[in-house]
């Protein structure tokens, strides 16, 4: 009994001394941080179980693409890439400036990079989603014009489409067919998608209209072409759909258009992403939006869940829950 009541009392004893030392002492928390992560024109590429995040560094345009990891799309860590965080640096690819908008893919054990520098699109590989990505020939797709914001799409009879931007006359969006390469694209087959032609895409009357971030999926036999319309440091930035029964169009734009916008999650200028799913079947968008309310850049990377739901003429909608769109973190 004796050593049953003084182990009580000595404990107290060592709590008091500690109280006593901690006046003069500052006793340290850890308290995990968490920052946003700023990447735009965003794309989230999944495999084995971990889902990669790539896209436009703000703040350094001009050297190459970060990229990120999660295990759930909640939690992520990076930049993770090969390259000091990179995974494409312009040392290894063609460009020097302006690296906008990755894409990336696999097909056979190779990881693909579509991306965008000087105004112009590439395609480096690599042996792995961290990279590095580079380039054996390093050259862009050969084009009459500048043209941007490349996605590649696999159809189910085995073609290949990559759908991209060309600036002539505003920003307008196009399709073609790939090579069996996947290096370039046969020029004879281009054909225009989509141009900013409605209120919504153009809502400060540019002579230069803007239609921009193409991503593409099929669903149910339908195509499904999501894009972004206006200048991206407009706040009106918002996102659209059009629906064909062909790769190629022609294209039929959602009546529901703007599907996302400043007005559905009260956020300036939302948009140019990439559909994706998770290891469970559901549809996400990954997107950007503005910094704040008066300043677009560095631009903000936000995820919200989508989905195809029954609409009245017997086609499926594509609709997106603002009340679950979350920005990301790491």
């Amino acid at each position: 009994m004796k050593n049953l009541l003084l182990r009580p009392i000595t404990f107290a004893m060592l709590v008091l001394g500690s109280l006593a030392c901690s006046e003069d002492e500052v006793v340290e928390e850890y308290i995990p941080t968490i920052a946003p992560i700023y990447s735009a024109d965003p794309t989230i590429f999944q495999h084995e179980g971990i889902y990669y995040l790539y896209g436009t560094v703000d703040n350094d345009p001009n050297t190459g693409f970060e990229v990120y990891t999660s295990d759930d799309l909640v939690n992520w860590e990076g930049p993770a890439g090969e390259n000091g965080g990179l995974a494409l640096h312009r040392n290894n690819v063609y460009g020097d400036q302006g690296f906008w908008a990755p894409q990336v893919f696999e097909r056979d054990g190779v990881f693909y990079m579509a991306y965008t520098a000087n105004e112009n699109i590439a395609i480096a590989t690599s042996t792995s989603p961290l990279g590095p990505f580079t380039q054996e020939n390093q050259v862009a797709i050969a084009a009459p014009v500048k043209q941007i914001d490349p996605f590649v799409f696999f159809d189910d009879d085995g073609k290949v489409y990559l759908y991209f931007v060309r600036l002539s006359d505003g920003n307008k969006m196009y399709v073609a067919e790939m090579t069996e390469d996947l290096m370039s694209i046969k020029e004879e087959t281009v054909q225009l998608c989509i141009e900013a032609d409605q209120p919504w895409e153009n809502t400060e009357s540019a002579n230069w209209s803007v239609a921009e971030g193409p991503t593409v999926i099929k669903h149910n036999g339908k195509y499904y072409f999501v894009y972004s319309a206006n200048d991206f440091r407009n706040p009106d930035y918002a996102v659209g759909y059009a629906v064909s029964d062909s790769p190629t169009g022609p294209w039929i734009k959602s009546t529901s258009n703007p599907i996302l916008s400043r007005n559905t999650v009260n956020e300036n200028g939302p948009g140019h992403g990439d559909i994706f799913s998770d290891a469970a079947g559901n549809w996400y968008y990954v997107l950007h939006t503005h910094f704040n309310s008066s300043r677009a850049t560095p631009r903000k990377t936000a995820i919200i869940k989508a989905e195809f739901v029954s609409g009245d003429n017997g086609e499926d909608d594509l609709v997106f829950y603002p009340e679950e769109f979350r920005f990301l973190e790491k």
